[in-house]
């Protein structure tokens, strides 16, 4: 794909520094924060410029304003700069000539604190005599409709333009054009747009003046944007379906995307009116709107005659894989294509191995971060929401920091936060906040405050990230302690709980099994342990001992509460096991029983999910930390509904927000939250990058890292290669014919260490090969007649033969229904589950099931 002739201008310096300032005023809707000081310099690139808009008498009636200024040049020019930026998104043009390749600029920040703008070089764009710069305006994350139920005009009702060109000439004399009232305003041919709703082009239509008002601007909150902007980062062709019954053509991208369609018409004809429609997947072969809830995701176009063949959206995106296309028939048509865009962020990470269902799964979480980091984290592309939900971005983000380089972009997200932090210290569930509740404290989505600067920093090494987060993160730690009082126990309030637990109705997703109180409790109390680990790493011994004594005290209270001696939890489902071993909440021997309930847990929904967003990250990592790794990779390679490759064998090429987003009859689930491109439940790819790769960072910065092939896992090979905050990481491994080879590649500067079966190896920067004869043999003596339930259940071609016999006498029974069923028999030998099929007394169908079973445990 050709660049543009402009780019904006690389490697400038952080010239904005970011202070959070004290919270004192009210605003009539929250609370108010003093603008966030910025020291832009003394060359200011915005001296003397004005924020300018259409009049406001017509300035909501012109759909997208065409702002212009002609200037002249008199000599040969040496340089052009232009800084810009708008409230509402902008487009700017030179001579005819798009300025850099950022689409919906200046992307979304809170803008009630800070407004980022950019510098471009557009020495190319400028010629000598007469030029026009216009500038195009939408209405965006600014004025456009947000949320659910949406509103408009979030952060006002005006849009404004903010533009500086400095023109050097190679005399040495500077030209500067500024935004100001000389500026002409006009209509433009784009009518309506808006990011939820779509775009509608009237290419008749003759522009009428608006005229141009100075708009009240407070400078302070400009920043110059120091993260990767929005970009076009792939086009896709598009594969005809058919006309369907309404005369509309349907359109497969092959791939859940976001961005929009751009079309091309052979002979486009005045008059004609051509309408596009988006949707992620296909209900009994049509667009399945229903998901998109009140988003129209529409695009309209009226044309005015062949100079009209190219078809394409301003201001506005979808997340889709189909489209429809009503008002041309398939001959009309020259090309069409899906542009994907994205935040423009360089690819880190890569993963393999030599199951196909897990790489497609790992495809599928890369398609997803993607299409959710468009300027900011967010839930969702497609319907009216598209949100920077908190507790996404925090189970997330290692997986995200591995992918792609997105710290920048996670900076400038938890500068946002800090800045939306309410004055009693809770940290709202979505940033930018637009709900601007006075006051909610959310477990596992507040916490996004302490986990995501920890995460971040343990990736990069870099301690200016949890010194400027550091307040914010107290602050949220002390606002739990006072809502908790001595007991400790966070008990109730706005709590969503293991959100999106599978087994929770449709219509209720935070109806988790899982008790929040502990849920919220066990956040609590890792959010002390992370706080008090960043004091130890900022040198705040006073503020060390005291949230080490915090986070100890929670530990206490959380086993008065809710463990038993034994390590029983009083929530008995797979999340709270999940979460207690994962976030130290059990003493070692409590841990090890812990495991071994939670694989039976697993082994009792017959090797299926039953976790929602915060277990599902930490699962498979609770059961490989307490020697239950086979159970992990069972869990993993499961297709069954609920799974993570249940949306693989239906098609899914992104991850999907409910487990059973799609049903097994192809229908929709029918809960009015459902999403086929969400982020969350795919951050088990960070555990894929670690125990199947068995690549692992052992210090800050990556310098230091191990490499242990599983040989656990039952596949033949895996590998990943990670360009890492200290260097170019590599390492794979394969099996074949009773031999591991590894192969790793050490960047100068760092040291790894290699963990094979009986030995562990030290690796200094370079590349490595080692091959080691490997036996899998397996010691047990166990006779087979006493072969157990649990053995049995664990063995996937015994489980198999298990299943048909049992469905001789139960023919409807589900594999989860025949794993439930066997949950009591699995210390008991496996001849034994015939009892699960009989009645209260012995019957022949029990007894014919019990001979079957006993010839299964004699061939195991």
């Amino acid at each position: 794909m050709p660049k543009n002739q402009s780019g904006p201008i690389m490697n400038l310096s952080r010239t904005n520094t970011f202070t959070r300032s004290d919270r004192a005023a009210q605003e009539t809707e929250n609370h108010a924060v003093d603008l966030m000081s910025l020291s832009v310099g003394n060359d200011d690139p915005f001296a003397g410029c004005d924020l300018i808009g259409p009049s406001r008498a017509k300035d909501l009636s012109a759909g997208a304003p065409r702002l212009s200024k002609q200037f002249l040049v008199d000599g040969e020019i040496a340089s052009a700069i232009l800084s810009i930026t708008a409230l509402g998104l902008y487009k700017a043009e030179i001579n005819g000539v798009r300025v850099g390749d950022d689409v919906l600029a200046p992307g979304w920040t809170d803008y009630r604190y800070r407004l980022m703008y950019s510098q471009y070089d557009v020495s190319k764009h400028i010629s000598t005599g007469r030029n026009t710069i216009d500038v195009l305006l939408g209405n965006g994350w600014y004025r456009g409709k947000l949320g659910r139920p949406s509103r408009r005009d979030f952060y006002g009702d005006r849009l404004g333009l903010l533009a500086s060109l400095k023109i050097t000439l190679q005399s040495g004399k500077v030209i500067i054009v500024t935004s100001d009232e000389s500026w002409t305003a006009s209509s433009s041919f784009i009518q309506s747009d808006d990011l939820y709703d779509g775009c509608s082009l009237d290419f008749r239509h003759e522009p009428q003046a608006l005229g141009v008002e100075r708009i009240a601007f407070d400078t302070t909150i400009l920043e110059r944007q120091n993260f990767p902007g929005i970009r076009v980062t792939q086009m896709r062709h598009g594969n005809a379906l058919g006309t369907q019954d309404d005369g509309s053509l349907l359109f497969d991208f092959g791939q859940n995307l976001v961005g929009w369609v751009k079309l091309s018409l052979k002979k486009p004809e005045s008059g004609r009116k051509v309408v596009i429609r988006h949707a992620e997947t296909l209900e009994n072969g049509r667009l399945a709107l229903r998901p998109l809830r009140d988003a129209k995701a529409t695009d309209t176009y009226y044309l005015s005659g062949p100079d009209d063949s190219i078809l394409a959206p301003e201001f506005t995106f979808h997340g889709f894989r189909y489209a429809s296309i009503d008002g041309v028939r398939e001959d009309e048509i020259a090309t069409i294509e899906a542009v994907v865009i994205g935040s423009a962020m360089n690819r880190t990470g890569w993963f393999s191995c030599s199951n196909s269902l897990l790489n497609k799964l790992h495809e599928n979480v890369v398609w997803s971060l993607r299409g959710n980091f468009v300027g900011i984290p967010t839930d969702c592309p497609q319907r009216d929401e598209r949100l920077g939900w908190t507790a996404d971005i925090q189970v997330f983000a290692p997986t995200a920091l591995y992918l792609y380089n997105c710290m920048d972009l996670l900076e400038s997200w938890l500068q946002d936060l800090t800045l939306s932090q309410c004055p009693d210290g809770s940290v709202p569930v979505i940033v930018p906040d637009i709900y601007r509740r006075q006051s909610v404290a959310t477990a596992g989505w507040g916490d996004a405050a302490t986990i995501v600067p920890w995460v971040l920093y343990n990736h990069s090494g870099r301690e200016e990230i949890l010194a400027s987060q550091f307040d914010t993160m107290l602050r949220w730690l002390e606002r739990i302690e006072r809502s908790t009082g001595p007991d400790l126990i966070w008990r109730g309030g706005h709590q969503y709980g293991d959100w999106l637990d599978p087994t929770a109705p449709p219509d209720d997703p935070a109806a988790a099994m899982t008790d929040r109180d502990l849920v919220a409790t066990a956040c609590f109390y890792r959010s002390a342990k992370i706080v008090a680990d960043c004091a130890r790493t900022l040198d705040r011994e006073v503020d060390e001992k005291r949230l080490r004594d915090l986070s100890y005290r929670i530990f206490d209270r959380f086993h008065a509460t809710f463990v038993t001696r034994e390590g029983r939890l009083t929530s008995e489902t797979q999340a709270a096991y999940a979460i207690a071993i994962s976030y130290g909440l059990l003493h070692g021997k409590q841990m090890q029983h812990a495991g071994h309930r939670l694989a039976d847990l697993v082994r009792k929904t017959g090797f299926t999910i039953a976790t929602g967003f915060l277990g599902t990250p930490v699962i498979l990592d609770a059961l490989t930390a307490t020697g239950n790794e086979h159970v992990a990779m069972r869990l993993l390679t499961q297709t069954q509904c609920p799974s993570w490759l249940y949306p693989v064998t239906m098609g899914a090429t992104t991850m999907w927000e409910r487990w059973d987003s799609m049903l097994p009859d192809g229908t929709v689930n029918p809960g009015e939250m459902t999403s086929f491109n969400h982020y969350a439940f795919g951050a088990v790819a960070d555990w894929m990058h670690r125990n199947l790769a068995g690549l692992r960072s052992e210090s800050v910065g990556w310098k230091t890292f191990s490499v242990t092939p599983p040989t656990w896992s039952g596949l033949s090979q895996a590998e990943a290669q990670f360009d890492s905050p200290s260097g170019s990481i590599s390492a794979s491994w394969h099996y074949g014919d009773g031999q591991l080879h590894v192969r790793i590649s050490v960047p100068e500067g760092t040291s790894a260490v290699v963990n094979l079966p009986q030995e562990s190896i030290a690796l200094r920067p370079g590349t490595h090969s080692l091959s080691r004869i490997l036996d899998f043999a397996n010691g047990s003596s166990v006779a087979h007649s006493l072969l157990l339930t649990r053995a049995a259940i664990d063995d996937e071609e015994t489980w198999d033969r298990v299943e048909v016999a049992i469905r001789e006498s139960r023919p409807l029974w589900t594999s989860k229904q025949i794993a439930t069923a066997a949950f009591p028999y699995l210390d008991r030998p496996l001849e034994e589950l015939s009892r699960c099929v009989g009645l209260s007394i012995p019957t022949i169908e029990e007894d014919r099931l019990r001979i079957r079973l006993r010839d299964i445990a004699t061939m195991s």
